[in-house]
């Protein structure tokens, strides 16, 4: 296992970001696991020890706390390991209006979706630029393309956002002539917890199935997409479709429709 690279991924006890572990395990990497769920933690490292014969790192953090980044660079450096990959995965719906959730709850869902990451990845760069190589993937969503919909009011935002600093941050490095990519995978309506925890099972369930991937493909497409030096991996034919056309609709047409599609799975109380 000595000399491994190292992938540190964030929101890593479930979803997308267990299934990212266990991905980068079977391609040979070692992996550095946060999240605030110990238990699922453990027992994930468990299983990618046994199976893929890497090493692997448990940090127990809450994104959410002030100094959360700093703690987690912290363990990392008292292992003696430096990561030569991120994935800032963490992440969560924050069910309501804007109106009618209380600013405790819109602050800390900046500080896990929007701050944290953006954190990392300048604190990471340094020293992925003096090794020469870095691969950093932002879990964005399909969202960042659409209009913005009543309920969930800065998830659309914070997504947007993550996809134009992944596509600047590809444009510096390429300058720079470094290897290191960046690429925001924006993935549609997946199958894993996301829905159970904020509350939009039951809504989700409404939708059709062919709108729905499985977190394996996803993941595979955000690693192949940094792989190659791809700025926005948008995953599967019908999340391609769906980004395609909200670059061509007029903007009234696509906010009438985000209008009425959004409450099947926005929840504004």
């Amino acid at each position: 296992m000595a000399g491994n690279r190292l992938v540190l991924i964030t929101g890593a006890s479930a979803g997308l970001g267990a299934e990212f572990a266990r991905q980068y395990a079977a391609k040979g990497w070692d992996v550095a696991l946060t999240a605030r769920r110990a238990d699922r933690l453990d027992a994930l490292a468990r299983e990618i020890e046994e199976k893929y014969k890497v090493a692997t790192l448990v940090i127990t953090q809450d994104l959410a706390a002030e100094g959360a980044v700093d703690a987690i660079l912290g363990e990392l450096k008292e292992a003696g390991r430096t990561p030569d990959g991120l994935v800032n995965n963490a992440g969560y719906g924050l069910p309501g209006t804007f109106f009618n959730t209380s600013w405790e709850e819109q602050e800390a869902f900046l500080r896990v979706l929007y701050h944290a990451p953006i954190e990392l990845v300048h604190k990471l760069l340094p020293g992925m630029a003096e090794r020469g190589f870095g691969r950093i993937i932002n879990v964005a969503s399909l969202a960042g393309y659409a209009p913005g919909s009543n309920g969930h009011t800065l998830y659309a935002s914070v997504k947007a956002g993550l996809i134009k600093f992944s596509e600047s941050l590809q444009a510096e490095a390429n300058a720079a002539g470094h290897d290191i990519n960046c690429c925001a995978l924006c993935p549609g309506f997946t199958f894993t917890e996301f829905h159970d925890v904020n509350g939009t099972r039951e809504m989700a369930k409404d939708s059709p199935e062919w709108m729905w991937m499985e977190a394996g493909p996803v993941v595979t497409a955000g690693m192949q997409g940094v792989s190659r030096g791809q700025p926005v991996v948008v995953p599967g034919a019908v999340n391609k479709g769906v980004a395609t056309l909200t670059r061509i609709l007029p903007e009234p047409l696509g906010r009438e429709i985000m209008k009425r599609q959004g409450r099947r799975f926005r929840k504004t109380e």
